[in-house]
């Protein structure tokens, strides 16, 4: 009897030894499997967007930066051209750029951390911070409605555009309303609350329009790189009414907005609640260049097979488009100093709107391919 329990219980031992190791193998096996497709396709993307993305700088004459990086490793990066065109001092990763409207989702994402930290409400209106919200026009506009442009504000005049709450209508005024609701709430300038927040995404070049004083600004320009206008007080006049920071005017560089993107979609910036809140669609826009379009706060989204996050931004002279993917955690930044308005937006934001496309063509097959390849 002895015997047969002791047999038992070391055939018992050898069987658990013997599966734990071909287990411990087969998932060593695995492991070692999916880190060959992922640098096999990581190498596959680097080349199609070198070739792809190359031959936009060439057929556009593309003057500025354009960077791609997945799950921290850069798939693509190339500076072309010049950062002042009086000095001729050429653009690299440091170059210091106007992101115009892209400034919007910064906007967004401090008004929901002033909500984390209990000191408002998107819900509350604007009437409760500032006094302009006073008058019968304006009284029941509430922050939601301005953070995803369904205040109905109007950029011409005083008045409105449309009822309150009832459609999308872009408002530039509304953002700028939304920066002193900041100041307002968190008894800070919105320069500082935009210092704190650059500082907690790791941004280190990042500046906003009415106090930088770094090097490497890639000054505006309108016309083409051989006939040239220089677009005078800059950054400066990013900060007038007619514009103002907190709609159009933070600086950043193409690394700082990969920062960001990592830093604001992984959950470092916002609760994950807050997170959900700020992507969710509560709006849509027939944008001018880029189609149909969600809205959420500050963040227009594309819904299709390769779901993806973005803004486009334009000042005179500085047209830019950030792009995050989120499956693959692909951040994709296009940043410019110089537009030729007489092509109009649809002209000049041609290499931009190439690049979205090659990386969204490429995103697709990417996905595809390592679901086959992993069969």
């Amino acid at each position: 009897m002895q015997k047969i329990y002791f047999y038992t219980c070391f055939l018992f031992l050898f069987t658990t030894i013997f599966c734990k190791q071909e287990t411990e193998e087969a998932v060593a096996k695995e492991i070692y499997l999916a880190s060959v497709i992922d640098s096999t396709i990581t190498a596959f993307q680097k080349k199609l967007l070198a070739q792809q993305i190359d031959s936009v700088f060439s057929k556009t004459k593309f003057n500025g930066s354009i960077s791609i990086v997945q799950n921290g490793e850069k798939l693509y990066e190339k500076e072309n051209g010049i950062e002042d065109f009086k000095t001729k001092a050429k653009l690299d990763s440091n170059s210091v750029f106007a992101i115009g409207s892209v400034s919007k989702q910064f906007t967004a994402v401090m008004i929901l951390m002033l909500e984390d930290q209990g000191k408002l409400n998107t819900n509350d209106k604007g009437s409760k911070f500032l006094p302009e919200f006073q008058n019968k026009q304006f009284e029941n506009i509430t922050v939601h409605q301005l953070l995803n442009h369904t205040s109905g504000i109007s950029d011409l005049g005083n008045g409105l555009h449309s009822k309150p709450g009832k459609e999308f209508n872009y408002s530039n005024k509304g953002y700028r309303f939304l920066g002193e609701i900041i100041e307002k709430a968190s008894g800070k300038s919105y320069e500082e609350n935009a210092e704190e927040l650059f500082g907690k995404a790791g941004m280190l070049h990042s500046s906003t329009a009415n106090v930088f004083n770094g090097d490497h600004f890639a000054g505006a320009y309108l016309g083409n790189p051989s006939r040239f206008e220089r677009i005078e007080n800059m950054p400066k006049r990013l900060s007038n009414k007619e514009i103002s920071v907190a709609a159009g005017g933070v600086l950043s560089t193409v690394n700082d907005l990969h920062r960001w993107n990592t830093s604001l979609y992984s959950g470092k910036i916002l609760k994950p609640e807050t997170l959900k809140k700020f992507l969710q669609k509560s709006s849509e826009n027939h944008h001018a260049i880029l189609g149909k379009v969600g809205y959420g706060y500050g963040i227009m989204i594309n819904e299709r097979k390769q779901p993806s996050y973005f803004h486009s931004g334009y000042v005179k002279g500085s047209p830019s488009l950030n792009i995050y993917y989120p499956e693959t955690k692909t951040s994709v930044v296009i940043l410019s100093n110089i537009a030729d308005e007489s092509k109009g937006k649809n002209g000049f934001f041609v290499p931009h709107k190439e690049v979205k496309k090659v990386t969204e063509i490429i995103e697709n097959a990417v996905t595809d391919l390592r679901k086959e390849m992993i069969k």
